[in-house]
């Protein structure tokens, strides 16, 4: 074999080589930089998670005294969708239901606030319905077919129940 070709074929090798430890090294680091976002991400979210609408709503439902059955009675809900509520983590009442709840559960704005938001909703000085409910809320009523009738005065769907 020439010496020329050995010495080009070894330049070759080492090339091709190198180069396979390049993209192997460019991976790892890739990969080394996913696993560090993805453990960025958990710690976010473990230390921004607040808690869960379930979470929120069984802590004030616990702090009346009262029982469940008196709650989405009061609220005018049906047991089975209540029992939605307390049995399946991923599910998401309407908002309506929830201002329901909270009435029932005699909650002050800044707590109804609270539930609200754990559910993904909030109370908007843009909304009609959202200011009745307001309306209501500062004046300590707290009876849903009185809100009901307030909303129906003003031709808006009622929170629960039929009129």
């Amino acid at each position: 074999m020439n010496r020329e070709y050995l010495m080009h074929e070894l330049k070759e090798f080492i090339l091709y080589h190198q180069s396979e430890t390049i993209v192997y090294e460019s991976a790892m680091l890739r990969s080394a930089t996913y696993q560090a976002e993805k453990e960025d991400l958990l710690n976010f979210i473990e230390t921004e998670r607040k808690p869960s609408l379930q979470q929120i709503l069984f802590t004030f439902i616990d702090q009346t005294g009262k029982t469940d059955a008196e709650i989405y009675t009061r609220a005018s809900i049906d047991r089975k969708l209540f029992s939605k509520i307390r049995t399946k983590p991923d599910y998401h009442p309407s908002k309506r239901t929830i201002l329901a709840l909270g009435l029932a559960l005699e909650l002050n704005k800044e707590d109804l606030n609270v539930l609200l938001e754990a559910a993904g909703y909030s109370l908007s000085k843009s909304e009609t319905t959202d200011l009745v409910i307001q309306f209501f809320l500062e004046k300590n009523i707290y009876d849903i077919d009185l809100v009901n009738q307030g909303l129906d005065s003003l031709n808006l769907k009622p929170l629960t129940g039929i009129l």
